[in-house]
């Protein structure tokens, strides 16, 4: 009996384990949904670009003109050639999937926020020239989940600020004004959007992050004899008729 038993709960535990591994890559894939189709529009605009000959670089940021706002929606979307948007994909694709992935809750409304924050903060302090690409937000995105381990301190976020600041901290050289055509006013302005939205949802934890309450029962006096004891004894005396 034995062994069949012990490989009963095996198979048990396999089966979880397959099952575990199912419904993870299925939330894997479901979050990962908004950051692939905003990656496969980047990649469009940018094919658009290259089939027709048209430069989309008015659609960008200029910044303290009325028309250049309209670069704060447009801009991200819009980049300079093929190899600038391969620079911007895959730390897009990973950053944005690591905040839909480890913070569900609010992953949607700090993309807004940082695309949105970043955007105006270029137009109000930046060059006179057009900004375009995604860098800005990719750099709010990287501040964001850094900070995150500072702001919440539990053992989730300060993982993940290790492994950006691991593969990303080479990017904190981008905020310095090194290069004439690089946009660092973008890069800088976005990360410190992304530390805003950090400290803006610190309290707003996810479901695997809230403290866990811990009831503790009183426990019970002891008694030398039975709690109820007297009270039979009483009842027992009542239906003598010892007690008027």
């Amino acid at each position: 009996m034995l062994p069949h038993c012990n490989k009963s709960v095996i198979h048990a535990i396999e089966s979880n384990k397959c099952t575990m591994a199912a419904l993870l890559s299925k939330r894997l894939l479901t979050r990962l949904r908004l950051p692939f189709a905003i990656l496969a529009l980047l990649w469009g605009i940018q094919l658009f670009q290259w089939s027709t000959g048209i430069d989309l670089g008015f659609l960008g940021i200029f910044p303290r003109e009325i028309p250049g706002l309209k670069g704060v929606i447009f801009a991200p979307l819009v980049h300079g050639g093929f190899g600038h948007l391969l620079a911007n994909s895959a730390p897009f694709l990973v950053l944005g999937g690591m905040v839909m992935f480890f913070y569900p809750r609010i992953a949607k409304t700090v993309f807004l926020l940082i695309y949105i924050l970043t955007g105006l903060a270029v137009w109000t302090f930046g060059r006179s020239v057009f900004h375009i690409g995604m860098s800005g937000v990719v750099y709010g995105l990287v501040a964001f989940i850094f900070w995150n381990g500072i702001f919440r301190r539990n053992l989730k976020s300060i993982a993940l600020a290790a492994i950006v600041l691991f593969y990303y901290g080479s990017m904190l050289m981008g905020i310095l004004p090194v290069e004439e055509d690089i946009s660092w006013e973008s890069h800088l302005l976005g990360g410190l959007s992304g530390i805003f939205v950090s400290f803006l949802y610190k309290n707003r934890l996810e479901t695997d992050e809230a403290p866990k309450k811990v009831v503790e029962e009183e426990p019970e006096s002891q008694y030398f004899l039975d709690r109820d004891t007297f009270e039979q004894t009483r009842e027992a005396r009542k239906n003598d008729g010892r007690w008027g």
